[in-house]
């Protein structure tokens, strides 16, 4: 699959899980759609902290309702071999029971991506391109590090609306799909004043 006029390296998902075993552990990598990616190892604290309060509220959510859904953080991997898709979003959940030895998923409901001027491209064009073609996704949100807002696509039939943007601390995140509601307030907690 390799592509000798591109200025990136293009590979399949089997070539690139090779590759990856020959990479230093401290090293982040991802595959987007055959192209292979080195992402940045650490973020700011704002980037983490605002992951964390997504996942933690939703993981207590469906803990407190016996909900079969799980949130997923930044080291768990999202594969998906028809697309060349190996990557880590932020915070993916998927619902149902996962093999004892699972190292990755490739059918999740919910993807979060947090937006910085350094990310925006990747998450908002090219991962989306690619995320959009996973038949069980049903909402992609895309928040916003430095500042309140939060853009959610939805599935509907012949494709994905995406709903108005989110801007205020008291305005709430809603994923139907997964039974989920959260203030903005909630998801920026200790990165933003309300």
């Amino acid at each position: 699959m390799n592509r000798p006029t591109s200025l990136y390296e293009y590979m399949s998902l089997d070539d690139f899980e090779e590759l990856l075993a020959d990479k230093p552990a401290d090293e982040k990598w991802e595959l987007i759609g055959g192209r292979v990616v080195r992402m940045m190892v650490g973020a700011r604290w704002q980037h983490n902290r605002i992951c964390q309060n997504i996942a933690t509220a939703m993981l207590n959510d469906f803990r407190r309702r016996g909900s079969d859904c799980r949130p997923f953080q930044e080291t768990f991997w999202l594969k998906e071999r028809l697309l060349d898709l190996a990557c880590f979003p932020d915070v993916m959940v998927r619902c149902g029971p996962l093999p004892p030895d699972a190292t990755s998923v490739d059918d999740p409901v919910v993807l979060v991506e947090v937006v910085s001027k350094g990310s925006a491209q990747r998450d908002r064009w090219e991962k989306w391109g690619f995320y959009r073609r996973l038949p069980s996704l049903q909402h992609y949100v895309l928040v916003e590090r430095d500042y309140f807002a939060v853009d959610v696509f939805d599935r509907v039939e012949g494709g994905f609306f995406e709903r108005p943007r989110l801007a205020a601390a008291s305005e709430i995140l809603r994923l139907p799909a997964i039974s989920f509601d959260i203030t903005l307030e909630e998801v920026y907690r200790d990165v933003l004043a309300a």
